[in-house]
């Protein structure tokens, strides 16, 4: 059986094992889109790291928790944002200003919604974390 949105199978992984308190999770979830945005949340301090193992049904991903993630979620429908549009986003999935990031992919790639505003970039919202 197939998944809708592997993004919102592994960040809510990620968020049920922060709530249990649990070290690491491994899923079989693997997508350069789900390694670019595991990639910015390490960036940003909400997990430790992640690693790719290679098995016999496929590669698995493994994610280390470093207990920082208060909550994390995927944006549906993918919202179309422009770089000064930002604001109201923030507003809706962000608890405080300059608290969280919202991950965007652009033309340039998957960043934050920070970089992307440095960059004068605008794109769709992918997911957010704090």
């Amino acid at each position: 059986m197939t998944m809708n949105n592997p993004l919102a199978a592994v960040l809510s992984n990620i968020q049920n094992a922060q709530r249990l308190g649990r070290a690491e999770i491994t899923t079989l979830s693997n997508s350069k889109v789900i390694r670019a945005v595991l990639a910015i949340l390490q960036e940003n301090g909400y997990i430790a790291g992640f690693s790719e193992t290679n098995d016999r049904k496929g590669n698995l991903l493994s994610v280390r928790l470093s207990g920082q993630l208060n909550k994390t979620g995927v944006v549906t429908p993918n919202f179309t944002v422009t770089a000064a549009n930002f604001e109201m986003f923030e507003q809706r999935y962000l608890p405080a200003k300059d608290f969280g990031v919202l991950i965007v992919t652009t033309s340039k790639g998957i960043m934050t919604h920070k970089q992307a505003k440095e960059q004068g970039l605008g794109g769709k919202l992918l997911a957010y974390a704090y």
